[in-house]
């Protein structure tokens, strides 16, 4: 196993404090295969073997490497808290823990969370002493019950599109020390550009009487604006920040600008109580007739399909680098904007979006509905837990100026007759919790197969005929507002009628090409493998145009970013290395006519 501590990076760059301590590294671990180890005393016995957080235990870069099913894991640590923390109130964070997670710090039980893709934090003051170590110990466990996986395989084995799974900590683990009376939380950034100001809603949390909050908003030149409120009773102050007309600027594809922030709690004598600091991009996003715009303009969003795995960490990048690397490459093959497919991605890859001016569509990895347990039973209802967890992932990333859209569900499916099902419901608070939590962004109430919620904003298909020709046929419908929709060559429908929304095919294509796998019987992808490489290029571009020229469509997904595992349909081999020539690749959809439809958009 590696000595190297890895992913040292801060892990939550949207809200940043001078002091904290990252908790990457070797832990202690132990398979808890029957999942007794609390009865067998795991709390306190010693463990047989190390691993390398924050890589989860079925990968390379763990050093575990264990790919049977795991119904608990346990992790054991001992930290030294700091002696400058002193005075202060310690927090430990743990960034994304695989299913259901319970924490104790010197056996004394500290946290519990439901649900493997975001953030949850534990209080350790009244434990953690100063100058002394702390004995925390995680226990995960996988919950054999319909729960949002995504797309990790329910079998032992890898198969069609789903793959290795994540057990455990597979995301940072760091401590901070914030102000033991009252400290700020996570602020709610929403740019308001028609009204040049952004509009902050800054929880606070502790005792509030007689604080204040103040923020400054700061750019290359210095400070912009500052405004500064009393919190009075509200635990949650509201505070606007407008922009001077001569500092405006844009955050936009082609020079995506941000503004630092200084968020402040002050004292009734103005001295500061707990700083953080953050940033923001003035955009907006809205809906006009069939298409989406950004900053009032029509921009034909040409996304690739990221599933976020890697060969040797499987979700968890191998290091910071990978992930710029990733949005990257999707650039330079001509995409501007992913949609984040069955995997809530870690803050920094977002961060980096923010930064690169990368459109990206937030997704719930709700794969697990319907679907095998991995043994014997076959669940036909969603869980109200969808709802929880996904709000979770919203809140977390409602301030990153690079989402432009939602998708809380992916290729559910039921007919629409004379039974209400729970799906029905389950879809229905789904989109409306999104819409409620963030009323700024276009959410799709499920993408692909059943749309069930009437009103919805964006409308959409999957489709993935591979002859260019029918591929027309099937979207030319659009025209006369009757798109293509999955389903609908069945006798009872599967979705409630089109009501000319924006509409865009947001799967597509996922052509079958790996030359170096070519025989290779787990070798997986759509339609029949193209003969060569250059009937490989003429299916792309053929797929590719029919979407481009079609006026009322906004844009399209393209199946998919890489490789991975064995579904061989990527632009990228799952090693990242080129399988195509990325100018041509980029050429076909940036194509000169394409570009002038734009313009005449415009």
């Amino acid at each position: 196993m590696s000595t190297a501590i890895a992913r040292t990076e801060y892990p939550r760059p949207q809200m940043i404090r001078e002091d904290w301590l990252c908790l990457n590294g070797k832990w202690d671990f132990t398979i808890d295969h029957a999942d007794t180890g609390l009865e067998r005393g795991l709390l306190t016995e010693s463990y047989d073997r190390q691993i390398n957080v924050p890589f989860c235990p079925e990968s390379e870069l763990s050093g575990i490497e264990y790919v049977d099913f795991m119904q608990a894991v346990w992790y054991r640590r001992k930290v030294s808290i700091p002696q400058d923390w002193q005075g202060r109130r310690i927090l430990l964070h743990f960034q994304a823990v695989d299913d259901e997670a319970t924490v104790w710090a010197n056996g004394k039980q500290v946290g519990r969370h439901h649900g493997g893709w975001t953030p949850f934090t534990c209080d350790l003051t009244d434990i953690a002493k100063v100058g002394e170590d702390v004995e925390i110990v995680l226990r995960a466990r996988e919950l054999r019950v319909p729960k949002p996986q995504g797309k990790q395989s329910n079998k032992y084995e890898n198969f069609r599109c789903l793959y290795t799974r994540t057990t455990g900590i597979w995301q940072t683990v760091w401590m901070e020390p914030v102000p033991i009376t009252a400290h700020l939380n996570r602020p709610r950034i929403t740019p308001d550009l028609p009204n040049s100001r952004f509009v902050i809603e800054q929880p606070v949390q502790g005792q509030i009487s007689n604080l204040k909050l103040r923020v400054t908003v700061k750019d290359q030149q210095g400070d912009v604006c500052c405004n500064q409120c009393k919190l009075a009773n509200m635990m949650t102050p509201t505070i606007q920040l407008d922009i001077p007309s001569e500092r405006l600027k844009l955050w936009a594809m082609t020079d995506p600008h941000l503004y630092d922030m200084l968020i402040e709690l002050l004292d009734s004598d103005g001295k500061v109580v707990d700083t953080i600091t953050s940033y923001a991009g003035m955009r907006s996003v809205s809906i006009e007739g069939k298409a989406i715009l950004i900053n009032g303009k029509h921009v034909f969003q040409r996304l690739v399909l990221d599933q976020g795995y890697y060969p040797k960490s499987i979700m968890t990048a191998p290091d910071d680098q990978a992930l710029i690397e990733d949005i990257q490459l999707s650039i330079n093959a001509g995409f501007n904007g992913a949609r984040l497919h069955q995997k809530v991605f870690e803050e920094r890859f977002l961060y980096h979006a923010d930064r690169m001016g990368y459109l990206v569509w937030g997704e719930f990895p709700d794969w697990g509905y319907n679907r095998y347990d991995g043994h014997t039973h076959m669940h036909d209802e969603l869980s109200p837990t969808w709802i929880a967890q996904w709000i979770e992932a919203v809140m977390r990333d409602y301030s990153h100026p690079c989402i432009v859209g939602w998708c809380p569900l992916n290729e559910t499916s039921a007919p629409m007759d004379d039974r209400i099902r729970n799906l029905d419901d389950v879809t229905y608070a789904m989109y409306h919790a999104t819409k409620f939590a963030d009323p700024t962004r276009p959410v799709v109430d499920a993408s692909g197969y059943s749309h069930r919620v009437v009103g919805a904003d964006i409308y959409d298909s999957h489709d993935y005929e591979q002859d260019a020709c029918k591929f027309a046929q099937n979207q030319a419908g659009l025209a006369e507002d009757k798109p293509h929709t999955n389903g609908s060559e069945l006798p009872i429908p599967w979705s409630i009628p089109y009501a000319g929304q924006p509409f865009f095919v947001s799967e597509f294509g996922g052509i079958w090409w790996n030359p170096i796998a070519a025989q290779d019987q787990d070798s997986w992808g759509y339609g029949q493998r193209p003969a060569n490489i250059d009937e490989f290029y003429d299916r792309f571009e053929g797929l590719c145009h029919v979407l481009l020229d079609n006026p009322d469509m906004f844009g399209y997904c393209y199946t998919q970013l890489t490789d991975v595992f064995q579904e061989q349909n990527g632009i990228y081999y799952f090693d990242r290395s080129s399988k195509f020539d990325m100018a041509r690749i980029r050429a076909i959809q940036t194509r000169e006519a394409a570009i002038e439809r734009q313009r005449k958009v415009d």
